[in-house]
């Protein structure tokens, strides 16, 4: 088709050509031609020959020149139509190479040309379009094929947009036409193929969304500025966050026009410092946000450059470390403080690598297991530490702890500088992200001094500390151990309760120290005289014998023989003391099936014995049963007393020392327990007090007395004092200041009203705790008393060691005043140890004229006894602490 176009145009030229030369070769008139003197040699008719000659040669001249005008002509023709054959074979090549469809229609509509590139896109063939005349039809051959689905004119006008139109084909691929209007009224389109662009138009779309997402969520700040004029081009969320300002208010804008002016200096100089190196610059800076208080931004700029290498962004990623930093701060100082307490628990600490086991850390205390200082021992093994027996034993263990990978303990020896040590050492290992082995982390504590101390209580447990006999729980073992052997035999044994009499006399005069000797001689006396049996102090002064053999002649004459051997007495520290033995003696299975049974059952014959005759010995009977039981009845109900409230407390009142005590002259009351039983009627306190202290009811029943007490005594008008007697047991098996502070505060009791009296069997058990409770019992204000002074022998090493407030002087010696010359020596020598040591003296158990006067005339601070006042409810002596009640009734002997 475009052969035809180039052919129709030379055609054209060709017949212009020809024209041209048959008007230069028409006849004319010559001069030559007009001379008469022209003529033929003949004529011809009326012709002159010589004309018609020269006609004949001028047309053959004429019809050669035209001949070769023609030839020429052609020749031309030829050329002319050659060069633009080959100029229309170069522009069909060159557009039929084009990547681009090509389609170019006339003024007319008539398609004049399209081009290789525009069949391939379509998949068409020349022969498909061979019939194709205009565009139109060419537009509705490409619909048929589904390869257009837009109307004719909505083609034409969509295609004429810069943009063009996009048809997808069937395919899959895209195809982008545009359409032109030319200025012959003609048009050209366009086709290409812009699959693989749209694709990577539409990726390149995505990852700038993603980018912008990425950097718009991501919590660092991200901020963008132009380097032409400093403003700002790109901010994300958390610069939005930080600066407190929307992105619109942002974009577009200078630093000075969103910060202070010395905010936007700091930006401006690390910017000028980031222009300036060669890498991205990292700094911190602080900054002042929206006139708030100054933060700490941890800031990396980057400058980016064009293809020139000139700066053309700057890129700044910070974010705000204010909080970290201030963290960080805590950090260090927690990590000095834990590395302070690392280094000071008093164990050994260790890591180590769980792979080759070298020391990564250990703290001062490991340099005692490591044997050197903890520095030198860092990157070693236990194999360049220990010798290689223990290095061995402990690198296994290191590694079978860090393969099981669970918490290990275990107890072995380890060479120190201070000899051979037992260590407990505690193994975890600490594994990273994957669950693989990382670190050993070992814990070494010294317990040698601690399992021999526990060898030493375990002996302790089942042995008496004096006498080094097995104690009341070894000897319970002991038989519960011979009744299984003897079960179901007919072999017996018998149990002795043996009680020394006379100890406590010994104790009262010769002291606790001669009295502990002596305890040790007996104990050895009847290890020798057991024949082998065993042998058991049960308590302080009772001990307990199993033996074998016919029974109960075995038992008596052993009885005999102990009665025997310590009859002689003992030669202690120079003095000659005496001794002797009273017995109880159970008989398994007779007496008893069981360890308790029969213990219980020789206390209940060691108890008929003593009551018998002191130094007697006594053979368990049923009817001693109803003994126990009565006790363990009254026991009983003493515990439902003390919850049941029927208990009562009477007041004894005390006076100061003057030989005509008026009602003046009361400065306080020793509260005293009362029981008077719902069946039994009125119970002693000699019966109850010991039950309970022996139960340990004491505690309880001592609680309750002492807050009844104080709680009557915060009720009187006159301030005067309130004694209250603490016994051994509440004195030490309970939290005693805990609770005479609790007890002040609930009540309201002045602490200087409240008097606390004890005896030296508080400080006998444990002096040293027994005296720090009383200095912290001091400590509330409230006093201190002695109770019996004189009745133990280390009453003066008390009063060395603690100040006492009071002392009061033992009835015993009291009651003997006016008949024993001694007792008053003892009273006269104990006012004046008080008041040599600015004590004050309180005498007990007056009960004459006689015995108060001889008190008054030694200068006694203070008495207290029947004939004072008899222990009453305060009911009684309402009129002396200001109640209304009934006048005090005092009895006096005339």
């Amino acid at each position: 088709m475009a052969g035809n176009n180039w052919k129709v145009g030379g055609l054209s030229r060709l017949a212009a050509s020809i024209g041209g030369c048959l008007v230069m070769t028409a006849p004319t008139s010559s001069p030559a031609m007009a001379a008469p003197e022209f003529s033929p040699a003949s004529y011809i008719g009326s012709f002159d020959p010589q004309i018609i000659w020269e006609l004949l040669i001028g047309g053959l001249i004429a019809v050669s020149f035209l001949a070769s005008i023609a030839i020429w002509a052609m020749s031309s023709v030829r050329r002319i139509r050659s060069a633009h054959h080959r100029r229309g074979v170069f522009v069909a090549t060159a557009l039929n190479s084009l990547n681009q469809g090509i389609v170019m229609v006339d003024a007319r509509g008539r398609v004049m040309f399209l081009n290789d590139r525009y069949l391939q896109i379509y998949g068409l063939k020349r022969s498909d379009v061979a019939a194709i005349v205009t565009g139109d039809q060419l537009l509705d051959l490409r619909r048929s094929r589904g390869m257009l689905d837009l109307a004719t004119d909505e083609f034409y006008r969509t295609a004429s947009t810069p943009t063009g139109h996009i048809a997808d084909l069937p395919d899959g691929r895209s195809i982008q036409v545009k359409f032109s209007r030319l200025a012959n009224g003609g048009s050209i389109a366009t086709h290409e193929d812009c699959t693989t662009q749209l694709q990577m138009s539409r990726e390149l779309a995505t990852a700038k969304q993603f980018l912008e997402s990425v950097i718009d969520n991501i919590p660092v700040c991200v901020a963008a500025k132009s380097m032409e004029d400093g403003r700002y081009i790109l901010a994300n969320r958390a610069f939005e966050h930080f600066s407190g300002m929307p992105r619109e208010r942002i974009l577009g804008r200078r630093t000075s026009e969103l910060f202070s002016a010395a905010t936007a200096d700091t930006i401006s100089e690390a910017d000028r410092a980031a222009l300036a190196s060669p890498e991205p610059l990292r700094a911190e800076l602080t900054v002042e946000v929206g006139g708030g208080p100054d933060r700490v931004i941890d800031t990396r700029r980057v400058v980016a450059c064009d293809d020139k290498n000139r700066p053309e962004f700057l890129i700044a990623l910070f974010e705000d470390v204010t909080e970290r930093r201030s963290l960080s701060r805590e950090l260090v100082s927690t990590k000095k403080f834990l590395e302070l307490v690392v280094d000071n628990v008093p164990i050994s600490l260790t890591v180590q690598c769980a792979q080759d086991g070298r020391y990564l850390f250990a703290n001062r205390g490991a340099e005692t297991i490591l044997n050197r200082r903890r520095e030198d021992a860092i990157g070693l093994s236990a194999l360049d530490i220990f010798n290689p027996k223990e290095a061995k034993l402990i690198a296994e263990r290191d590694a079978n702890a860090v393969r099981r990978g669970e918490l290990m303990t275990e107890e072995h020896p380890i060479s120190t500088k201070d000899g051979l040590r037992l260590f407990l050492t505690r193994r975890v290992t600490v594994v990273d992200g994957e669950g693989a082995p990382q670190y050993l982390i070992k814990t070494h504590e010294d317990i040698t001094d601690r399992r021999q101390t526990e060898a030493r209580m375990a002996h302790m447990a089942y042995h008496d500390a004096l006498t080094d006999l097995p104690n009341r729980a070894a000897f319970l073992q002991a038989l519960a151990q011979m009744i299984e052997a003897c079960r179901d035999t007919p072999e017996e044994f018998a149990v002795l309760s043996v009680d020394l009499d006379g100890l406590k006399e010994i104790n009262d005069v010769f002291g606790h120290a001669i009295g502990d000797k002596l305890l040790v001689e007996v104990a050895r006396c009847i290890q020798l005289s057991s024949r082998g049996g065993v042998v058991s102090r049960l308590s302080g002064d009772e001990f307990g014998l199993i033996i074998d053999g016919p029974q109960p002649a075995a038992a008596l004459d052993l009885a005999d023989e102990l009665a025997k051997a310590v009859a002689g007495g003992f030669l202690i520290d120079g003095k000659q003391v005496r001794i002797g033995v009273t017995t109880g003696v159970a008989v398994f299975p007779a007496n008893g099936a069981d360890a308790a049974s029969l213990l219980s059952n020789a206390g209940a014959a060691l108890f008929r014995a003593k009551a018998k005759l002191r130094g007697s010995v006594s053979l368990y009977e049923p009817e001693m049963d109803r003994q126990i039981r009565d006790r363990r009845v009254l026991h009983q109900d003493l515990s439902a007393a003390i919850k049941n409230g029927e208990l009562s407390l009477h007041y004894q009142p005390q006076a100061n020392g003057c030989s005509r005590v008026g009602s003046e002259d009361f400065v306080g009351f020793e509260a005293l327990a009362r029981w008077f039983h719902p069946t039994r009627g009125f119970v002693p306190p000699s019966d109850f007090i010991p039950l309970a202290e022996e139960s340990g009811l004491i505690v309880e029943m001592g609680e309750w007395i002492l807050r009844e007490a104080c709680q009557e005594a915060a009720s009187w008008s006159k301030p005067l004092q309130i004694a209250v007697n603490l016994s051994p047991a509440q004195f030490l098996n309970s939290d005693l200041v805990s609770a005479v502070h609790g007890i002040l505060l609930e009540t309201g009791l002045k602490p200087s009203r409240l008097e606390l009296e004890i005896t030296e069997g508080v400080l006998i058990e444990d002096f040293d705790r027994g005296l720090s409770l009383l200095r912290r019992l001091t400590g509330l204000g409230v006093r201190i008393s002695m109770d019996d002074f004189g009745s133990g022998y280390s009453s003066l090493t008390y009063l060395q060691a603690f100040p006492f407030d009071k002392i009061k002087i033992d009835r015993a010696f009291v009651m003997n005043l006016g008949h024993n010359p001694q007792s008053a020596a003892i009273v006269r020598a104990v006012i004046g140890l008080g008041h040599g040591l600015g004590v004050s003296i309180v005498a007990e158990g007056v009960e004459t004229q006689q015995q108060l006067d001889f008190l008054v005339a030694e200068g006694c601070d203070a008495v207290q006894g029947y004939f004072i006042g008899k222990p009453a409810p305060i009911e009684q002596y309402a009129r002396l602490v200001g109640l209304s009640g009934p006048r005090l009734a005092i009895s006096r002997a005339s």
